[in-house]
């Protein structure tokens, strides 16, 4: 399942929920790096390497006329319920998305990884869980490469959440961003 949505600023959202799947589908990934890679091709990723030789004028409005990320990239991340342990399948979807984070077009790019749950749960709980949710992606896409000093990880509970009902599956996931240097 690979969908792109539009609204999610510079970002990329991974998505978690229980875990449902028959064991067969849960260790192929739900895209492959490529597909990432290929999503951000056409955004811009932050000031380019290109020297511009002309009048200031010229300079500045070709910097300024790049297009601007405007869509976001799900990434499929299951966990276990009311759990910060990562599925099989969020094991593999994860191991796309760091083979991308360590090749030529990310490799050099610096994430936010978003823990978000549902409003089931008190804040504290729901504080601690989303938390620990985010730190178990960051924790595994730097056992597989990438530097986690690229990684930085928040965590917002349910207060965003993503749906209008709160207590709704989706809105318990882990989102990552492209952060703003």
């Amino acid at each position: 399942m690979l969908r792109l949505v539009a609204g999610f600023g510079a970002g990329l959202c991974f998505i978690c929920s229980v875990a449902s799947s028959p064991a067969s589908a849960q260790n192929k990934p739900a895209y492959l790096a490529a597909d990432i890679e290929r999503h951000f091709a056409e955004k811009d990723l932050g000031p380019s390497r290109a020297l511009c030789i002309g009048a200031d004028s010229e300079c500045a409005r070709s910097a300024s006329s790049r297009p601007t990320v405007s869509s976001g990239f799900d990434l499929i991340v299951t966990f276990d319920y009311n759990s910060d342990n990562l599925t099989q399948s969020a094991q593999a979807n994860l191991d796309e998305f760091a083979k991308a984070l360590r090749g030529a077009r990310l490799g050099t790019s610096s994430f936010a990884i978003e823990g978000h749950t549902d409003a089931k749960g008190g804040e504290s709980f729901n504080m601690n869980l989303s938390a620990r949710r985010a730190q178990a992606v960051t924790r595994y896409l730097a056992e597989r490469g990438v530097d986690a000093s690229r990684l930085e990880t928040k965590a917002y509970g349910k207060s965003r959440p993503r749906t209008a009902d709160p207590a709704e599956a989706a809105n318990r996931r882990v989102e990552a961003r492209i952060r703003e240097n």
